[in-house]
């Protein structure tokens, strides 16, 4: 009995890891939308060419 619940333990733990993956997401991110750019630009621009 004891390696059944062994089996049924170690299924129910890789099945908990597949649903999980392939679930939707669950995220609830707020729409911030497009943010601008406000850096500055760089003292020379050949600097990383």
């Amino acid at each position: 009995m004891k390696i059944f619940t062994w089996i049924q333990d170690t299924v129910q733990y890789i099945w908990d890891g597949v649903s999980r993956l392939f679930k939707p997401t669950d995220d609830d991110y707020p729409k911030s939308g497009v943010q601008p750019y406000g850096g500055d630009p760089a003292d020379d621009p050949n600097k990383y060419s």
